[in-house]
């Protein structure tokens, strides 16, 4: 079944999309921020993003108690959280490990796409079922398998990268596996 946006845009869809929009700056900020050596900078918005974080997780449950009362199982809300939750306590556990936790930040960021790419062709391109829901996913995954390639031929740790496609293809067979009406 595919998203409907008609009338359902409320207050926690734009908490949601606030906290979302913090969420996002401080991924393209803290990057920028160690290019620029600001290391305590970078440190002290890291340890922002334990609240905004948290915010974000919050943010998603009155979104999927809404589809709960439209008769819809929220399983992308909650796959997504499920991949936020590893992802970012992946690159928490190694962020002494710089390779590692940016690789694990840069899969947090992946998800993103999903949504964003996903209602870009549902909405403008008026892609339905099929369209909106797999090419985003199909994308991650190829940019993954890239990310994999480039660093196996520079001979960089690529290990968070092969974590991230099996999360987001395990993430794709559960969704098939629960709902075949995708």
């Amino acid at each position: 079944m595919s998203p409907e946006f008609e009338g359902t845009v409320d207050l926690y869809t734009h908490l949601h999309a606030l906290v979302a929009s913090i969420w996002i700056t401080l991924l393209i900020t803290q990057p920028l921020l160690i290019r620029y050596r600001n290391f305590k900078l970078h440190r002290f918005f890291g340890k922002i993003s334990y609240v905004v974080f948290f915010a974000l997780i919050l943010s998603f449950i009155p979104q999927m108690i809404k589809e709960y009362g439209k008769n819809l199982i929220p399983l992308n809300a909650g796959f997504d959280i499920v991949l936020l939750v590893l992802f970012y306590t992946l690159a928490i556990k190694h962020k002494n490990k710089v390779a590692i936790h940016m690789r694990y930040m840069i899969a947090i960021a992946l998800i993103f796409i999903g949504p964003t790419l996903g209602r870009i062709i549902f909405i403008l391109l008026g892609w339905e079922g099929l369209g909106s829901f797999h090419i985003p996913y199909v994308a991650v995954i190829g940019i993954l398998l890239g990310l994999i390639i480039w660093d196996k031929k520079n001979n960089r740790t690529f290990k968070p990268y092969v974590v991230a496609v099996i999360a987001f293809i395990s993430y794709l067979i559960a969704l098939y596996t629960i709902n075949v009406n995708l």
